[in-house]
């Protein structure tokens, strides 16, 4: 499962291949990766890419107009970039395409069980709705950490796996 290094690498290449470019569309493989109903596909096409971020283990695209994508890939999701728009889906592992006008970013999940989900979001305020809450790794100072972990009656790997006390960690690197 990817988790906050590897959210971390993905994001920094996001960034350089999105940031500043139109999304054109987005063709959807699988009907149960869209989890969410408001806004519309329709509604964020064409909004350029302003930045990159990650919640927990979520990535998000801001888009113009206070509108997000976001995406978590679960255990089995990956991205992979291809050069040209509009690029095929592969048949069995590929859940999206996202079209920009120089290529396609395509969202596969190589697993049985579909896990991966995509929500589109409008407005900040309704972004918080991902964020579990925890405690950001890679910002909280000792003290901060300390009282994270143990701010439930929990194991060590259960603290550091717990997205309420601690964000982005997963079984992996915990």
């Amino acid at each position: 499962m990817p988790e906050l290094p590897d959210v971390t690498v993905y994001l920094e290449a996001l960034e350089r291949r999105t940031l500043g470019h139109r999304l054109e569309a987005i063709r959807l493989a699988s009907p149960f990766l869209l989890r969410s109903v408001e806004p519309r596909v329709d509604e964020v096409i064409g909004h350029a890419v302003t930045g990159t971020r990650r919640i927990g283990k979520r990535i998000v695209l801001d888009l113009e107009d206070d509108l997000f994508v976001v995406i978590h890939l679960m255990v089995a999701g990956r991205f992979a970039w291809a050069d040209r728009p509009g690029a095929k889906i592969p048949a069995r592992i590929g859940l999206a395409g996202f079209d920009f006008d120089h290529g396609t970013l395509i969202l596969r999940e190589a697993s049985k069980k579909k896990r991966a989900s995509l929500h589109l979001v409008r407005g900040a305020e309704n972004l918080k709705e991902h964020d579990r809450g925890g405690a950001e790794p890679l910002e909280v100072d000792l003290a901060g950490f300390a009282a994270a972990i143990t701010r439930e009656r929990h194991t060590l790997k259960r603290a550091l796996t717990d997205q309420r006390l601690l964000s982005g960690i997963g079984n992996a690197y915990s």
